[in-house]
């Protein structure tokens, strides 16, 4: 599966043997071979690979079709002259999805993610992303109300 994605990636791309070969600091031959899938990329060449390619190394070994995560998107976004670059980028379902909460998690302040698991997230509805939304909005509110009351009740003593 590896060598099909990376010999796919790069034809996507536009990309020669060597200039990802250059990217990852190894000769052609060597990564001839990654593409040929007669020799494997230690993890953090693949890694490397993963971020050259702005891919998760799950989708580069075949655990998922999902080619981006939010925070690829968002690099890319983040990355581009050109306005309206990420509405260009082809996405799937799942990658809508994780876009979409990894947004409202910025919006709402939520940094740690980490705290479900992504594959249970990716079919997720306009409408559960909506009520996703509202939920972050009364957690948020939630807890300014209890830390305002926490330091009112600290403050009287």
């Amino acid at each position: 599966m590896l060598a099909e994605r990376l010999l796919k990636l790069r034809k996507e791309n536009k990309k020669t043997q060597q200039q990802v070969a250059d990217f990852l600091k190894i000769t052609r031959p060597a990564y001839t071979a990654y593409e040929r899938g007669t020799r494997h990329p230690d993890y953090e060449t693949l890694e490397k690979i993963a971020d050259f390619f702005n891919v998760t190394t799950d989708y580069l070994l075949g655990r998922t079709d999902t080619v981006l995560t939010a925070d690829h998107l968002k690099r890319i976004s983040n990355n581009t002259d050109e306005p309206g670059m990420i509405n260009k980028i082809k996405l799937t379902e799942e990658e809508h999805s994780l876009l979409k909460v990894h947004d409202l998690a910025e919006k709402y302040g939520i940094e740690d993610m980490g705290f479900f698991d992504i594959e249970e997230w990716k079919n997720l509805s306009p409408h559960d992303i909506k009520m996703i939304e509202e939920h972050f909005k009364m957690i948020v509110k939630l807890a300014k109300e209890r830390n305002k009351d926490k330091d009112n009740s600290e403050g009287g003593d």
